[in-house]
């Protein structure tokens, strides 16, 4: 189990389930998001494949927008972003399929938060410059 932290940002995939994830011990005190998660999940909308799931997923983005206010993707994130990439090509992994992923990491860099997610393998190799809290569903 992760430790918690007084404030976190929470992965897209967190973010997502996070009636499975609302645990206080899993997640930190203040949750914070991405613009680029909201970016996400406004495609998965889109991407639904039903009307049912559209609404659905419409619900949950309604939802964030009325709890908090996306951190942006800005000129810092962008240039750390790029520093990101050269740290999983150096890591033989290739960025571009990870490239929502290492822009939320380099959100999270910039804003010195550690970042909340289930699939901490995405973030492999990033460790160097970021503080990855690994979660699962509480039961």
């Amino acid at each position: 189990m992760a430790d918690t932290h007084l404030v976190g940002l929470l992965d897209t995939c967190v973010i997502i389930d996070l009636a499975r994830y609302g645990s206080a011990t899993l997640l930190p005190q203040n949750s914070r998001v991405s613009a680029v998660s909201l970016a996400e999940l406004s495609y998965g909308v889109a991407l639904a494949p039903t009307p049912t799931v559209a609404a659905a997923r419409s619900q949950v983005l309604a939802a964030l927008r009325t709890w908090l206010t996306p951190l942006p993707f800005d000129w810092q994130a962008a240039d750390k972003y790029g520093e990101l990439a050269a740290l999983v090509l150096a890591a033989g992994r290739q960025p571009r399929p990870r490239r929502f992923d290492l822009m939320i990491a380099a959100t999270a860099i910039v804003h010195d938060l550690p970042l909340y997610t289930a699939n901490a393998d995405d973030f492999r190799g990033l460790e160097p410059l970021l503080d990855i809290c690994p979660v699962t569903p509480s039961s």
